[in-house]
């Protein structure tokens, strides 16, 4: 890559050393850890947690904070189990074979991209690009 880029993750550790072994000190890198808590009064199989708070915590580089948030990835991967049936909970549409599983996901990235024209921009996510120079034609 041409320029430093910057990286968001929530608290799980093994990205600490993944991220170190993938970028070195070549990034700009930040986490940010969620707080809940169960209430044992309201809980149920498939209830979420209760939300507390977060906090931001700077790891290598100098992350701009007001980028410091997960939504981008938390909206790819609902976009992902929204178009692809082996995400959905409670499916039987399960694949037994890595090598399956691997073309679904290629498959549903490339007609994201590709084939599916998005409402706001009018064409693919990719043509967008490709006009603008830019994600999303910004």
């Amino acid at each position: 890559m041409n320029n430093r880029i910057q990286l968001n993750t929530d608290g799980l550790r093994g990205y600490l050393e993944a991220v170190d072994y993938a970028f070195g000190g070549y990034i700009d890198y930040s986490v940010l850890g969620k707080s809940t808590a169960w209430t044992p009064d309201g809980e149920k199989r498939y209830s979420p947690a209760t939300y507390i708070g977060c906090g931001r915590k700077h790891v290598t580089g100098d992350p701009g904070s007001e980028y410091i948030n997960t939504s981008y990835i938390e909206r790819q991967h609902l976009t992902v189990r929204m178009t692809n049936r082996r995400y959905r909970r409670l499916t039987g549409a399960f694949l037994k074979k890595i090598e399956n599983h691997i073309a679904a996901i290629v498959l549903g990235y490339f007609a994201y991209n590709f084939v599916n024209i998005h409402r706001r921009l009018r064409v693919t996510p990719a043509m967008a690009r490709w006009d603008h120079g830019s994600p999303l034609g910004r």
